[in-house]
């Protein structure tokens, strides 16, 4: 079955329903942000819910995905629990890091989510370290590294593509492009605007897609990720997107021009799928109504889980500390 022939309409709705949720999941902390009760930074992903619902519709138990700081959205396409998440941002010793990670710092082991991190490309080598372990294994898993396009001016984004296609590793390497680095746009800080061509200089397939379109974000991934299983190696995704919130928290960023803002925001990518699931007869609008009443009822529950959730003990500062 090739990447076309796989997209079906249980998977089209699928992806419908993870990118509504997160959507709703954010829009509601983005509410609950100012109260400063959430003591962590905390990035929002409104506007870029296609590229993680595509990518992780394509992965299966025991693969690895390893992500960036703005991460939400990761966490809860591969199934992270949202009581954990919610309890996270809130300091809570219920949180998926026990209340020590906050938002940047999510994980989801039993989902396959290793590790998100501040550090900008900081995962990028730790998704080849995972391929080169399963490789040696001889398992069919495959090891994902999302990032940003900030990553790419890392040196290590470099050294793990060299090493992943030099030993032609089982590892998918996203970038979500969303054209800035904190307030800085992509053409103030790179020369060329040819991510995805990177690639060819280490000898693997690279692709650019319309970050905002789910079902091709899903076909490109499904193509590296079968190239992967099958021993073929590494593969380059560059996903073009646009986040509609400020770098971090809760306000709209004032810094960039209206009416790019307004340009993205009319490619939504929740109502651009919604338009086209509907035309197929395959969403209705009381499909709509009820999705959102499920998803909203989760979030009140999730928030009021958290906030009744109590915090760390002190004694337990150190506790999961290798070296303290």
């Amino acid at each position: 079955m090739d990447a076309v022939d796989a997209v079906t309409p249980d998977l089209k709705k699928n992806l419908y329903r993870t990118m509504l949720r997160i959507r709703r999941i954010e829009e509601k902390i983005a509410v609950l942000y100012p109260e400063q009760e959430m003591r962590c930074p905390t990035h929002l992903y409104i506007g870029q819910e296609a590229v993680a619902a595509g990518v992780c519709a394509n992965l299966s138990k025991g693969d690895s995905v390893f992500g960036t700081y703005r991460a939400h959205g990761l966490y809860l396409s591969l199934g992270g629990d949202l009581n954990a998440m919610m309890a996270e941002l809130y300091g809570k010793r219920t949180g998926c890091t026990r209340g020590k990670g906050g938002s940047m710092q999510l994980i989801a082991p039993d989902e396959g989510l290793l590790c998100t991190s501040a550090l900008v490309g900081g995962t990028i080598p730790m998704a080849a370290g995972a391929g080169l372990a399963e490789r040696l294994r001889r398992s069919d898993r495959v090891a994902v590294a999302v990032f940003g396009d900030g990553g790419t001016e890392e040196g290590v984004f470099h050294e793990s593509l060299n090493f992943a296609s030099l030993k032609k590793l089982p590892v998918v390497f996203v970038c979500e492009n969303n054209f800035y680095a904190v307030y800085t746009h992509f053409s103030q800080r790179q020369c060329a605007d040819n991510i995805y061509e990177r690639a060819h200089a280490y000898a693997m397939p690279g692709v650019r897609v319309d970050g905002n379109d789910a079902l091709e974000v899903y076909r490109a991934m499904r193509e590296a990720v079968m190239r992967a299983r099958r021993g073929a190696g590494p593969s380059l995704i560059e996903c073009r997107t646009y986040r509609w919130l400020e770098h971090v928290g809760a306000s709209s960023d004032v810094t960039r021009d209206p009416e790019e803002l307004d340009e993205w925001i009319a490619r939504c990518p929740v109502r651009t799928l919604q338009h086209r699931l509907v035309e197929e007869g395959l969403l209705s609008e009381e499909d709509i109504h009820r999705m959102k009443a499920e998803v909203d009822a989760e979030i009140v529950a999730a928030v009021r889980f958290a906030k009744e959730s109590p915090f760390p003990a002190p004694e337990e500062l150190e506790a999961g500390v290798y070296a303290p």
